[in-house]
């Protein structure tokens, strides 16, 4: 059988800068459409015609993220997806996601995203509440929302969007309320994160000088639980810590992620993680677009670096990511692609610890987090994670 790859493709631009976000996102009076375009289609056929040289990859997903991909022509991405069908192998049910915003400009947008080979929607509604909209930086109202909401579910036969909670002074009723009317309206995938300030972002200032408080430990706990209960009511079950769908309905393309797959990443500020022989490479593509796009130009590629990752490094990186997944990580897929045991990545004492306090489960098949260790999942992996 072919190597499985995953395709993610960066598009920079957004309309605004939201103040939560640390992602590589770039505003611009006007956006250059068919440079990028020319210069996406072409580190794609560079990067495939490397890949291929050794195998042919059989692609399981695209992904179309950013930054703000709807705003991105949809040509552009009929284009790039037909480019990724003749260079790759793929299988027949391909997953081809786009992210999109509800704002008036891009659902218009929608149908002929649709056309282009779109089979996957994840909108990013993040709240149903005005207010909070307007606190987060979001250029759409809970109208434009509800509204993007019901034409998506129209159009695409698999729907996915995004809400953010533990908000400042938001309550758990608030979120209890709120949750329920998303629930109404979702169909197979929600992604619920909870708020959390990131470096580098408007809201660190803002959280550094006291003008926004989060929720503390134990409310923003309760909400979480909350959240999971509420979505299993509605059928929607959690298969990763911050991610609910029908069965099924799962993210295939992140399950590649979190399962530590092989995936390249083409656009700006874009990583890869690629098998070339018995060695696995970590990519990173030039993060600014203008230069990232320059590059492209004269080589072919954006690539500012890429170099193999040792035998520790693919152990850490396997662990931090397969620890989120509510089935955890099977041992033997594990040794596979670090060539480590499980054990030899751990922390032995810290390890034994998690297991007595019931935050771990483990058996010769596989290690997971429980319930309560997902609640503490970020600070148990610090301390366990070699």
């Amino acid at each position: 059988m072919p190597r499985s790859l995953a395709l993610y493709i960066h598009w920079p631009f957004c309309l605004a800068k939201c103040p939560y976000c640390d992602f590589n996102s770039h505003v611009r009076d006007t956006i250059p459409q068919e440079r990028f375009a020319r210069a996406l289609r072409r580190e794609l056929a560079y990067q495939a015609e490397r890949l291929n040289q050794e195998e042919r990859r059989q692609l399981g997903s695209i992904f179309f993220g950013g930054g703000t991909p709807s705003l991105m022509a949809p040509e552009t991405a009929s284009a790039l997806i037909d480019d990724a069908r003749r260079h790759f192998s793929c299988v027949n049910d391909l997953e081809i996601t786009l992210e999109a915003n509800p704002t008036s400009v891009e659902a218009t947008r929608f149908a002929a995203f649709r056309q282009a080979g779109i089979n996957r929607l994840s909108l990013g509604v993040q709240s149903l509440r005005d207010d909070a909209l307007q606190k987060l930086g979001r250029q759409h109202n809970s109208h434009q929302a509800r509204n993007a909401l019901e034409l998506s579910r129209s159009l695409f036969p698999r729907l996915s969007f995004d809400l953010i909670y533990a908000r400042p002074q938001q309550t758990l009723d608030d979120w209890h309320a709120e949750l329920r009317e998303a629930l109404d309206l979702a169909a197979d995938h929600l992604s619920l994160y909870q708020l959390t300030i990131e470096p580098g972002t408007s809201f660190e200032a803002l959280f550094r000088r006291g003008e926004i408080t989060l929720p503390d430990d134990e409310l923003a706990a309760r909400l979480y639980l909350q959240t999971a209960e509420e979505a299993a009511r509605y059928g929607l079950e959690r298969y990763e810590i911050s991610n609910y769908a029908q069965r099924g309905s799962e993210s295939r393309h992140n399950l590649t992620y979190w399962t530590y797959g092989d995936y390249l990443g083409i656009g700006p500020g874009a990583h890869s993680r690629l098998t070339f022989g018995d060695t696995l490479y970590e990519g990173r593509c030039h993060r600014a677009p203008e230069p990232w796009a320059s590059l492209v130009e004269e080589h072919g590629h954006g690539m500012r670096s890429e170099k193999p990752l040792t035998a520790d490094m693919r152990g850490r990186e396997a662990l931090l990511m397969g620890l989120r997944l509510r089935d955890g990580i099977n041992a033997a897929h594990f040794f596979r692609r670090t060539g480590k045991t499980l054990k030899s990545c751990l922390d032995p004492m810290i390890l034994q610890a998690c297991l007595e306090e019931g935050y771990l489960l483990n058996d010769r098949h596989s290690l997971r987090a429980t319930e309560e260790g997902l609640l503490r999942l970020e600070a148990l992996l610090a301390r366990l994670v070699l």
